[in-house]
């Protein structure tokens, strides 16, 4: 029997009693401050709103409406339901509700850990926003043992959050060594003297094999549409398309792929959104904003120029090249002048062995990066749910 059980047994072996958030606080919602009022009134107080990243933050002014402890959750949109604990001095804009504990059996940061257990139980989707008013949190029943029972379990609770932030920032501290690492490699295994014997540089235009664009008005079939936000900047992977045909096809839907095509965005280039065509998206169609390079495979191997575009080298150039200060781009044309080493095929060859082994460490890091930490969580979700789960309290005892 852990601390936890041995403290129920004691002070509440008939069960916990259970009450709603309108009896055990007062709840407020917060003003609408639009982003030229927070910048007219710049300061050094948190303004707290709907969303979940940066701790929620909306921006920072010179003054504040709340001090204290309290608990906000968000009422509007995409994240309702989620619960903040705030204490010290802050504001929150109309999509923020506000909870103080007016009751002295009740730890504010208890009710922080059971309450985001159950909020989003309780969130309206009705009309494709998602809502949780005032009118709704307030009915919502939570069992309230005894305060000897909360501060224990907020101490087991405070451990696991920090210990998951630890791991979480262990796990991508090694993750951001890892690229540096293969960063390292790349650059080094790519870069060759110009006047080496027997390496010659040739723009990419001369390794390369001309590109169509698809004809609409000869085609009834439906493909995937790769536009510019379809490919993953961190893994270089397509990781989702939706589907087009004659009718519906955005007019950018142009340039038809073939397997081993290498894509690069020439929108906002040095983002570095550019990826290999696989057998899932072979005959499948690209936006304009990419450049298609198709290797001359007689000359070169497309992994060659997959793997040259990806070095700071051609990130350097592609930023010298790029045009624009708003939304910057850069032409293929100017994408297909860049110069890359060109040793003989079985030296590509045995050179691209090596990248992809870097490049296949460095994703399978990425890619159980989240799944480390969904897992963690999950056991972390588990033990809170354990901890913040109480036998009622029998009607006999009930006041």
């Amino acid at each position: 029997m852990n601390k936890v059980e041995r403290l129920i047994a004691k002070l509440c072996p008939a069960g916990v009693e259970s009450k709603s958030i309108g009896e055990i606080c007062q709840i407020n919602r917060g003003r609408v401050m639009s982003k030229d009022y927070l910048r007219n009134n710049a300061g050094e107080h948190p303004v707290y709103s709907s969303q979940t990243a940066d701790d929620g933050v909306f921006g920072h002014i010179k003054t504040y409406d709340y001090d204290g402890e309290y608990l906000t959750w968000t009422t509007d949109g995409a994240n309702a339901g989620s619960i903040f604990y705030r204490n010290g001095k802050f504001s929150i804009t109309n999509v923020c509700g506000l909870l103080k504990v007016k009751n002295d059996g009740v730890n504010t940061k208890f009710l922080a850990y059971i309450l985001a257990t159950v909020s989003k139980k309780h969130v309206s989707t009705g009309m494709g926003n998602p809502k949780i008013m005032s009118n709704v949190m307030e009915k919502i029943k939570i069992p309230i043992p005894p305060l000897a029972i909360q501060q224990e379990i907020i101490k087991i609770l405070n451990t696991f959050t920090r210990l998951e932030a630890e791991l979480e920032a262990e796990l991508e501290a090694e993750l951001e060594a890892r690229k540096k690492q293969y960063d390292y490699y790349r650059e080094m295994l790519l870069t060759f003297n110009e006047e080496e014997r027997d390496i010659k540089w040739v723009a990419i235009s001369e390794i390369c094999l001309p590109t169509n664009n698809i004809k609409w008005k000869e085609t009834k079939n439906t493909y995937h549409y790769i536009d510019l936000t379809s490919v993953s900047r961190e893994n270089h992977t397509i990781t989702g398309t939706i589907e087009v045909n004659a009718a519906n096809a955005p007019s950018r839907a142009q340039k038809v792929l073939e397997k081993n095509d290498v894509i690069f965005a020439t929108t906002r280039p040095t983002l570095r959104r550019f990826a290999l065509i696989g057998d899932d998206y072979a005959n499948q169609i690209a936006s304009t904003g990419y450049c298609v390079l198709r290797a001359d495979t007689s000359k070169v191997l497309p992994k060659w120029i997959y793997h040259n575009i990806a070095t700071l080298a051609f990130n350097d150039y592609v930023g010298k090249n790029q045009e624009g200060s708003a939304y910057p781009s850069i032409s293929d044309a100017k994408v297909k002048a860049y110069k890359i080493p060109m040793p003989d095929i079985s030296e590509q060859a045995r050179l691209i062995s090596i990248l992809d082994k870097f490049e296949s460490l460095v994703n399978n890091l990425s890619d159980g990066l989240p799944t480390e930490l969904n897992a963690r969580r999950k056991q972390y979700e588990y033990y809170r749910e354990q901890l913040l789960t109480f036998k009622p309290l029998k009607k006999e005892y009930a006041n």
